[in-house]
């Protein structure tokens, strides 16, 4: 069975401690498409690799210099360190930007800065850009068009308008929590997706059922934390 592309979630994260570049390296090893990471700021505008506001035991990365999570947490790589490793792969960006979280970036400053790396390398990169916030993703969109982007949605939310408001927007992409295509509907979603012109890459599919399933729907991306085992589910395995 071919069909989705396989993103590791922070990498192979059952592998190695997810964002690292360990965990990025070892998902390239092990056959996967591409990776999914995600994307802060420091205090001085570094972009860093952390999933939530503040490591364990640890302040909020915003409120502090890159040079001091460097000493500290010597673990969290840098945007372009990651990107360096992932050299050959689908690299989905995804920017943390949430109001409730202690270090929202309500000036966007982070989707700007993401933009000016991705054109600083030079076409290098194979990279998509994704955020919960969706006017994160449409700064991002605005600054370069050619930049692919994409609207990340929880279970509950009403599938065909993201589809449309995704569209609308100009995005390529929806990235749906996996319990939102759980229903007899997910066939209709799909399709009115791709009708639309977007690709539907599903979040976080763990099982070999749920990964043949999403398969047979025709979703254009897994992200997972096991990628060994969608690979084998998928019948991509040497």
């Amino acid at each position: 069975m071919a069909g989705p592309l396989v993103l590791a979630h922070r990498g192979a994260r059952r592998r190695a401690p997810e964002n690292t570049l360990e965990a990025f390296a070892v998902a390239r090893d092990l056959g996967a498409d591409g990776v999914e990471l995600d994307v802060r700021r420091t205090r001085d505008g570094v972009l860093v690799l952390h999933h939530d506001p503040a490591p364990p035991d640890g302040p909020v990365l915003a409120a502090i210099d890159h040079a001091e999570v460097r000493e500290r947490f010597p673990s969290i790589p840098t945007l372009p360190e990651a990107l360096d490793v992932c050299a050959g792969l689908l690299v989905n960006v995804e920017i943390k930007n949430l109001p409730w979280e202690g270090d929202f970036d309500a000036a966007e400053s982070v989707a700007d800065a993401v933009v000016d790396l991705v054109a600083a390398r030079g076409g290098r990169d194979q990279v998509l850009v994704s955020s919960f916030h969706l006017p994160t993703v449409d700064r991002v969109h605005e600054r370069d068009p050619a930049l692919p982007t994409a609207f990340l949605f929880i279970a509950g939310m009403d599938v065909v308008d993201v589809v449309d408001l995704s569209a609308d927007h100009g995005h390529v992409a929806v990235h749906p929590e996996m319990r939102a295509l759980g229903g007899p509907d997910a066939h209709e979603f799909v399709a009115h997706a791709h009708e639309r012109g977007l690709a539907v890459n599903v979040w976080t599919v763990n099982e070999p059922s749920d990964m043949a399933r999403l398969a047979d729907l025709g979703v254009d991306a897994l992200v997972t934390d096991v990628p060994d085992v969608a690979l084998r589910t998928l019948g991509r395995t040497p």
